[in-house]
């Protein structure tokens, strides 16, 4: 059993669960609560560190014949980054997608065995955590395809983000991007529709056919979309709003359009 914080791999976790660099170096995240824990594919669980008093409530869990690690409650808090941590953390393998897989990542949808179009989401120096998590989350469950982010997007691999993707980020692919024109002009070409969401968009966003290859352009949480990635856009759409509103939080205006995209695909297979 670990009972030191002075230990050199606890002090590596340490600094993993706080720098994206840290983590990037190792090609690695960190994963925490059983939950979380449970989705992991076995393939890319790294190592497992859970405490004595976790380990006797649990035992029976599966996920306990992969390699485990004791350390000692102490220890174990100075490496977690919640508050009241549960007592088992999961060091996993980073993802590794080309933008290439992203795109063409298009799958089935579910029961009908029918390929289902391209549903993407692209995000643009979003900088949430819980945003970005949230965004995963409902991506997965209305059935998008994939997720692009600009290389200053806010890192998937921050401890909130993991949390707030509740298992999706296992799931989701996603790339981030340098040059985020490029990919859109990219998925242009391959006859995917890219719709900006925009205050002043001239079209109301469930006037749209989304049963074609789909993909949203979604802006930072406090200026939207910047200027030169709008206008990559064919079509701006807007959501509209009564009361005094300006405008909606960035995920939840990504969840409404990307379950339109749901509803009206889900739609045509029922009529």
């Amino acid at each position: 059993m670990i009972t030191s914080i002075s230990n050199p791999r606890m002090k590596e976790l340490a600094q993993m669960q706080r720098r994206s660099r840290a983590r990037n170096q190792a090609g690695v995240f960190i994963v925490e609560g059983l939950r979380m824990v449970r989705e992991i594919p076995y393939e890319r669980l790294e190592q497992l560190y859970v405490t004595e008093e976790f380990y006797d409530r649990y035992k029976t869990e599966p996920i306990f014949s992969a390699k485990k690690e004791f350390v000692s409650s102490q220890v174990f808090e100075y490496i977690s980054d919640t508050k009241n941590p549960q007592g088992i953390l999961a060091v996993v393998r980073q993802y590794k997608y080309s933008e290439e897989e992203v795109v063409a990542k298009t799958g089935y949808g579910e029961g009908t065995g029918r390929k289902r179009p391209a549903h993407i989401l692209v995000l643009d120096n979003l900088q949430d955590p819980g945003n970005l998590g949230a965004m995963f989350r409902t991506a997965e469950a209305a059935g998008a395809t994939g997720i692009l982010l600009s290389q200053d997007c806010v890192d998937i691999y921050n401890p909130k983000v993991i949390r707030s993707t509740m298992g999706a980020i296992f799931r989701m692919p996603f790339v981030y991007v340098e040059d985020l024109p490029t990919p859109i002009e990219n998925l242009k070409k391959q006859g995917i529709h890219v719709y900006a969401a925009h205050l002043k968009g001239g079209h109301t966003y469930d006037k749209e056919d989304y049963t074609k290859g789909t993909a949203f352009l979604i802006g930072n949480e406090g200026n939207g979309l910047r200027k030169e990635i709008a206008q990559c856009a064919d079509t701006w759409i807007q959501i509209p709003m009564e009361g005094k509103a300006e405008s909606l939080n960035a995920a939840t205006a990504a969840a409404i359009l990307m379950y339109e995209v749901s509803r009206q695909r889900r739609s045509l297979l029922i009529d």
